[in-house]
């Protein structure tokens, strides 16, 4: 094998370890903070860019839609809320607790690109958010 081919893989290792630790980090409860207001877990995101705008989907099962904040400056998209868990009756065992629950805030840094927040839906336990670009910024060419 050679040098440049074992470079590449080699490579390739690293940045698909890179990109399971950070899906681990995800799934992961997270404590943020000493308040009630602290938050302490992200949601997972997919984010697709077009000539049109940027497209958000963020996994939230379970949350209120009238609950959630979005917020969008010139640096980042912020969604916040938070997710109540669903317990059984008194006489019900926890056996398992995988989907995060609590406060939760999902930052996404912006490049320096100038968008205006579209439209959002929510469905299906999936929070859809739109960026627009505006007219003198465009992204994908």
């Amino acid at each position: 094998m050679s040098i440049d081919r074992q470079f590449g893989w080699m490579w390739a290792q690293a940045c698909e370890l890179l990109d399971q630790a950070d899906r681990m980090q995800r799934q992961f409860v997270r404590y943020v903070g000493q308040d009630a207001e602290a938050a302490v877990w992200e949601p997972p995101v997919d984010i697709q860019e077009s000539a049109e705008g940027v497209h958000f989907t963020f996994a939230l099962p379970g949350v209120d839609p009238d609950r959630i904040n979005v917020s969008l400056d010139p640096t980042a998209l912020t969604v916040s809320a938070v997710r109540v868990p669903r317990l059984g009756g008194s006489g019900s065992v926890v056996r398992r607790l995988e989907i995060p629950h609590g406060r939760f805030v999902r930052r996404i840094a912006l490049a320096a690109a100038r968008l205006r927040l579209g439209e959002s839906r929510y469905s299906n336990g999936c929070l859809e958010v739109r960026l627009v670009w505006t007219d003198d910024n465009r992204g994908c060419k």
